[in-house]
């Protein structure tokens, strides 16, 4: 099983379990409307560009307030729990593209509930989010108002995002709290921030990711 399958997998059990009023990070959404974006994201191509685009966006969400209202709460997960689309077909591509989405997602939920711990990760999988992260810092850390170095603590690696010249923040800490903060999910995120004060503060409370 690929690392996108199992986030996916256990992302559903997750949801299954907690059902459809729970609270996620994105912010005013439930489980069910996570679900629903997951389901239009894989199944409903045709209102894909509002994830991305501003000016489509009300249609995006038209639809997947649509899919909240058509499907009971099992049936939603059950549909992420089966690759839609594209993703069904060709498994590689699935791998490549929905190995960060389903991480992040999976601990949008986890991270939202009480109690929440961070998860030992597999090593090889540390390897693999640190490898994305290495290779798109650079566009997610592109609204940073301030320098960034990103420090993979297990290994020391690093990577490079947001402006050059002038302040830096130091963000260090495994690759999967790494991804979680230039994902945008900064107050969530077990990292460690070195810097001026207020440069961190600026950072932290960024729009950042993609």
């Amino acid at each position: 099983m690929t690392h996108a399958r199992a986030e996916r997998s256990a992302l559903c059990d997750l949801l299954d379990r907690l059902g459809p009023d729970a609270p996620t990070l994105c912010t005013g959404w439930t489980t069910r409307d996570l679900a629903a974006h997951l389901v239009l994201r894989e199944r409903r191509p045709d209102a894909m560009g509002g994830i991305a685009l501003r000016p489509l966006a009300g249609y995006t969400e038209s639809v997947q307030r649509g899919l909240a209202a058509k499907h009971d709460f099992p049936e939603l997960v059950g549909l992420v729990r089966r690759p839609g689309g594209i993703y069904g077909l060709l498994p590689f591509l699935d791998a490549q593209v929905n190995t960060l989405e389903f991480f992040v997602h999976h601990e949008d939920v986890r991270r939202a509930q009480e109690g929440w711990e961070p998860r030992e990760l597999p090593a090889d999988f540390e390897r693999l989010l640190w490898q994305r992260l290495s290779l798109a810092a650079r566009l997610m850390l592109r609204k940073a108002p301030v320098g960034v170095v990103l420090r993979e603590s297990r290994t020391g690696a690093a990577a490079l995002g947001g402006p050059s010249g002038g302040e830096r923040v130091e963000v260090a800490g495994p690759a999967g709290e790494l991804l979680l903060f230039c994902f945008g999910r900064q107050k969530h995120a077990r990292v460690e921030l070195k810097g001026d004060p207020d440069a961190i503060a600026r950072l932290e409370n960024a729009s950042i990711g993609l």
